[in-house]
């Protein structure tokens, strides 16, 4: 039978989702888990890639186990308790054969957050530090310029160079700024949300650096469709801390 594992972590110990040769990743932490569960060797495959340092909110994986249907709420409290604490399971689900985590996800959500204002309540909040600058960036120019990202693009520009994909194409279906309100007293996040149903490496870290330099008026709004057209990394803006960043929401046809 097939599983689907709904989990979140905290990256920040993280060289991000994959397993690696010689540095931690989450899927070497779950596989580790469920084997010694299940008394036996599994391979688990997630949704998607993160980077090193990025967190996920919302995140599947799936995996295969023969014999008797597993007891799933047991085996979520077994694996909890051997897991990390920067990494949670919030369920498994029996699904169909043929269900897999990563080629059925049809859209993914990503929320960048800064803070904008040095404030210690918030230090161990994973938020990338912002500006801490009293000319703050201009959220509607940032938002103008996101616009302009939306539909089908080729998002080279935005891209880690040198990565191995068939295609740098992606369909994005939101992208805006807001400001999210916190406690009394504490400084609001600013947050950057893009949907799209597929992203690039460093894709996202990139926009928010690139948005961010139409923010504080250094570029106009119309230099995000340059970057689009020119599709050349080294013409756009630096990418923002990793430790901003959050895979927010995972969007399945099937539930």
């Amino acid at each position: 039978m097939r599983y689907f594992v709904h989990l979140s972590f905290n990256g920040t110990c993280y060289h991000g989702w994959q397993i690696q040769k010689n540095a931690p990743g989450v899927q070497a932490f779950l596989e580790d888990a469920l084997s010694r569960v299940l008394g036996g060797p599994v391979s688990v495959t997630g949704c998607g890639r993160t980077d090193t340092g990025v967190h996920a909110r919302d995140f599947w994986a799936h995996f295969d186990s023969s014999g008797d249907p597993l007891g799933c709420d047991e085996l979520t409290y077994k694996l909890n308790a051997i897991l990390p604490d920067d990494i949670y399971v919030y369920d498994i689900l029996p699904v169909p054969e043929n269900l897999h985590a990563r080629f059925h996800a049809v859209s993914r959500t990503y929320r960048y957050f800064m803070r904008m204002n040095k404030d210690p309540f918030l230090k161990g909040l994973s938020a990338a530090p912002g500006t801490y600058s009293p000319l703050l960036p201009d959220m509607d120019l940032m938002n103008r310029a996101a616009s302009l990202l939306l539909g089908k693009h080729d998002f080279t520009s935005f891209s880690k160079l040198h990565s191995q994909t068939g295609t740098n194409n992606c369909t994005i279906t939101e992208a805006y700024w807001s400001v999210t309100d916190l406690e009394p007293g504490i400084a609001p996040l600013w947050v950057f949300q893009v949907t799209a149903d597929r992203f690039l490496r460093n894709m996202v870290r990139c926009m928010v650096g690139s948005l961010l330099e139409i923010g504080k008026r250094k570029k106009p709004v119309e230099w995000i469709l340059q970057l689009l057209e020119e599709k050349n990394r080294s013409l756009a803006g630096n990418s923002v801390p990793p430790e901003g960043l959050f895979l927010w929401k995972v969007n399945y046809d099937t539930f």
